[in-house]
């Protein structure tokens, strides 16, 4: 059988890589005799991805809430994969745009698909099985808020009331008043709640040492750097925004409406499973999280938010 000079090529090439490991290419090839070929189900882990959902009740709609939730989380895995490709600060113009793309474009998928929690599930069965679930709760997402600390500096994540005094605090003593702990507390009394406690003792020191990671290389830091170098064209400074928005205002309000659809009513608010405030920590206009401040009005900031809780919430179509 005559060898093409492709595969030659390509064979010469394998030496190489394998010889300067130490490796040996012929015993790679024999190996590759007794290979089986990798059908669809197996390589997509099929059958396990399948097994993964465990309702708690008999409630037919619980497995629609537990497989959503599970997508959510595929999600924000592929949203960290490409911020670690980020973090490196080395992108031309073009591929800054491409990479906020692809986040945006899975923020986009995840707040379309919302409506399956919106509307997807019958509200009574819903306020059925929500109750088995304590004290767990999505605000306890550590890829999400991750996420969020790899997107901005951590004084950002702070309530803007308790910001200034630790401006120049260790990221420790800013992590102990990120904004997501306030919503987590008991209203009445101030005191943690499970899930809060919960939450922390399994993350506290993750997440300290991912905001120390990320201090100096998360995108708001890296967007002030392209400022400097004078290299944020009105295209890229418009992606930036697009990205602040999709994260910060219409993912975070897409909750809220889920919120209002399930738990609130004529006769008083209901809590959320993990004993959220979810009323004051939902809304973006309390919070005003805002990634990239640098590229906003004061106006803008001020109104953060407000006109999709106007369109959305108060006057939806």
């Amino acid at each position: 059988m005559e060898i093409r000079p492709k595969t030659q090529e390509l064979l010469q090439k394998l030496h190489e890589k394998f010889d300067a490991d130490g490796q040996k290419l012929d015993d790679y090839l024999e190996g590759m005799l007794h290979n089986n070929y990798e059908p669809y189900w197996r390589y997509i882990a099929v059958d396990t991805l399948l097994s993964l959902q465990h309702p708690k009740t008999d409630i037919p709609d619980e497995v629609i809430f537990i497989a959503y939730h599970q997508i959510t989380e595929l999600y924000f895995k592929l949203i960290i994969h490409e911020l670690e490709q980020m973090s490196t600060g080395t992108l031309s113009t073009d591929r800054w745009e491409d990479k906020i793309t692809r986040i945006v474009r899975y923020l986009k998928n995840l707040i379309n698909s919302f409506d399956i929690m919106i509307d997807g599930m019958e509200s009574e069965q819903f306020m059925q099985f929500r109750m088995s679930l304590l004290p767990a709760s999505g605000f306890q997402s550590a890829q999400f808020r991750k996420i969020e600390m790899a997107f901005t500096d951590l004084i950002q994540l702070i309530p803007e009331a308790h910001r200034t005094p630790l401006t120049q605090a260790s990221i420790p003593e800013q992590y102990a008043h990120i904004y997501w702990k306030a919503g987590s507390v008991e209203e009445s009394t101030g005191a943690k709640t499970l899930t809060l406690r919960q939450f922390e003792a399994a993350y506290e020191v993750e997440f300290t040492n991912w905001a120390q990671q990320w201090k100096s290389q998360n995108l708001n830091q890296q967007l002030l750097a392209l400022q400097e170098k004078q290299e944020l064209t009105p295209s890229l400074i418009a992606h930036f925004k697009t990205l602040d928005v999709y994260l910060n205002v219409n993912w975070r309000l897409s909750h809220y409406r889920s919120a209002v659809r399930y738990l609130s009513g004529k006769g008083g608010d209901a809590a959320a499973t993990g004993g959220t405030n979810w009323q004051k920590f939902l809304p973006p206009r309390f919070q005003r999280i805002i990634a990239f401040p640098s590229l906003w009005t004061e106006e803008e900031k001020l109104n953060w938010g407000k006109s999709w809780v106007d369109e959305h919430v108060l006057n939806p179509k």
